[in-house]
């Protein structure tokens, strides 16, 4: 894999990037926000590693501006700020998991190694549909009743895991681990807010909703009742 360190700690960084060259991956690194910018812009990169708190351009604000351009790179926050609400924060704003120092390399690399692991797991069929409400997952599009339908990088993948598991239900522990990649529940309300989002896109404007909560159970994404 290729991976990018974000860090302007320079012996984090220096310790990041040699042990993952070590761990036979290729890695580079940039010690401020916009020359991180700068690199997953016009990089490819199967990973970003970034920490929050950055000089010239904070790491939630940077994969915000990825993410406002299209760019859904699998990201890693990895910051001493480890409170719930800044947890919270980091994955509204479009990171894929949130690490806190001080760390383990192995737990590093297995977080690593998991979010790749989502972001390539076989997915069967490109284009998934129920009911009026369809998905082009190589062009990363969502339609319902032929409208587009805009949503950000955690929401598509909500709503695919939804879809590839429709008629099904789908716990809270399901989607933290398969959607967030924790393995454990990080006592925050992540799930409920971005599947309030979701809903909100996806069933406001019309007579049938899709997305059903399963009090104390889950959710459901099931093709409405005749």
């Amino acid at each position: 894999m290729r991976l990018l360190v974000i860090e302007d700690d320079l012996e984090t960084a220096a310790y990041l990037v040699k042990g993952l060259q070590e761990s036979g991956h290729a890695a580079d690194q940039a010690a401020t926000g916009p020359a991180g910018l700068e690199r997953a812009q016009t990089a490819a990169y199967d990973v970003l590693i970034v920490d929050r708190m950055l000089p010239g351009l904070d790491g939630l604000s940077l994969v915000r501006k990825l993410r406002d351009a299209g760019n859904t790179t699998p990201v890693l926050f990895l910051t001493a700020l480890a409170d719930v609400d800044d947890r919270v924060m980091g994955l509204q704003g479009g990171g894929d998991d949130y690490l806190a120092k001080p760390f383990a390399f192995a737990e590093l690399l297995a977080r690593i190694e998991a979010i790749v692991r989502r972001r390539s797991a076989p997915a069967g069929e490109m284009r998934l549909r129920v009911a009026d409400l369809e998905m082009d997952r190589l062009k990363r599009s969502v339609t319902r009743a032929g409208q587009t339908i805009a949503l950000q990088a955690r929401e598509f993948r909500l709503l695919e895991y939804l879809m590839l598991h429709a008629g099904q239900t789908v716990t809270r522990a399901m989607l933290l681990e398969q959607v967030w990649g924790f393995h454990f529940d990080p006592q925050t309300n992540v799930i409920d807010v971005h599947m309030s989002r979701l809903r909100t896109k996806i069933d406001k404007h019309s007579a049938q909703p899709l997305i059903h909560t399963l009090r104390g159970t889950g959710y459901c994404l099931r093709t409405p009742t005749p």
